[in-house]
């Protein structure tokens, strides 16, 4: 793209009346963003939707003098830019109307036909969150998903070094330029990301990392991924204003339960209560859910729960049923040496926790 195309292509992003949703709308009847500057105001106008209130400072010259500026920084630097009509630009995020008309990269991103899942959460992580994001990047590591996230602390960064150490391209989608990170103390696993993946933002070098730009990011995190995963959350929270633009949409959506007297699994309860995301008790639900299909060499991987506590009864049966396949009720009371109803009793709380299902005939199997 020419230099001037570019140029035009920052300037219109500046203007602050002018929404990702309304930029668009003026490439499309104009034909390029260079030709909005150089129609005439009356012919704007006649736009649909489009108001002298929106429109107001689009000719101000102190944006083509930013938009300089800031081409100027970024032809400096080694930062890719990407302009949403653009094959380079993340295929799923194309298809939300308010994705940003341009975004810069760094790193090593590559997104050709790969399965890409964002995974979000609180701050304010837990022992036990953090031992959910571990084992959930290590379950998902024979998918090769890319682990999209917003590179903040807690869940956000631990995921993204967990998807590090298991060899998986991981993005972190910034609130901010490319010439600074938030929080500063995450710079040391700036290197790691950007030889496993890198970061995306919309955001230019002049850009601080205000409250609104995390909000604004988040439609990033979720548009550009088939899914979004909560793993923790209290009431309120950023990862719960992702979700519900992931659900807006229409991606798919998982939470992770927890008890209810915690804090930090409230949010992700109230998710799967209000059915606006799938529980997510093992990586054979997100597999089923979304249809992706396992590599050959690691069959056995969707078979593997994630997240659940099994008490020895529970766990008994479970490997019992992982080792001899679908078997009958009367069978597992018989081997395994129980009561037919204290079988029954824990199948049916093994079947609410998803580790197993029954099927016709009285037939129960292991998931």
């Amino acid at each position: 793209m020419s230099r001037d195309e570019m140029i035009a292509i920052l300037r219109l992003q500046n203007v602050p009346n002018i929404g990702d949703t309304t930029a668009k709308k003026l490439i499309s009847n104009c034909g390029n963003p260079s030709a909005i500057f150089e129609d005439k105001m009356r012919h704007l106008l006649k736009i649909d939707r489009i108001g002298s209130g929106t429109l107001k400072g689009l000719m101000d010259l102190e944006h083509l003098e930013a938009a300089e500026a800031e081409y100027e920084f970024l032809r400096t630097q080694e930062i890719d830019l990407h302009y949403f009509m653009d094959d380079s630009y993340p295929s799923y995020l194309k298809h939300c109307i308010d994705s940003p008309i341009l975004l810069f990269s760094q790193g090593n991103i590559n997104l050709d036909r790969k399965k890409i899942i964002s995974v979000v959460g609180t701050r304010n992580i837990t022992s036990y969150g953090t031992a959910l994001c571990e084992q959930l990047i290590e379950e998902l590591a024979p998918l090769d998903p890319i682990i999209v996230s917003g590179f903040a602390y807690g869940v956000d960064i631990c995921v993204q070094k967990a998807a590090v150490k298991h060899g998986l391209q991981t993005i972190g989608c910034l609130a901010h330029g490319l010439n600074q990170i938030y929080p500063k103390i995450h710079e040391k696993y700036v290197p790691d990301v950007n030889k496993n993946g890198g970061f995306f933002t919309e955001f230019w070098s002049t850009s601080q990392p205000d409250r609104e730009n995390f909000l604004k990011r988040n439609r990033i995190i979720a548009g550009m991924s088939e899914a979004t995963i909560v793993v923790e959350s209290a009431e309120k929270g950023g990862s719960l204003v992702t979700a519900d633009i992931a659900n807006s949409y229409n991606r798919d959506v998982f939470a992770v339960p927890g008890r209810t007297q915690d804090k930090y699994s409230s949010g992700c309860n109230n998710l799967i209560k209000q059915q606006k995301a799938h529980m997510l008790t093992s990586v054979a639900d997100l597999i089923y859910m979304l249809g992706w299909q396992l590599k050959e060499k690691e069959p056995t991987s969707i078979q593997k729960q994630l997240f659940v506590d099994l008490d020895d009864t529970e766990k008994e049966i479970y490997d019992y049923l992982q080792q001899g396949g679908k078997q009958l009720l009367d069978s597992i009371a018989l081997d395994c040496k129980l009561p037919i109803f204290k079988v029954s009793s824990t199948l049916l709380n093994m079947e609410m926790k998803g580790v197993v299902r029954p099927l016709p005939g009285k037939l129960f199997e292991a998931i």
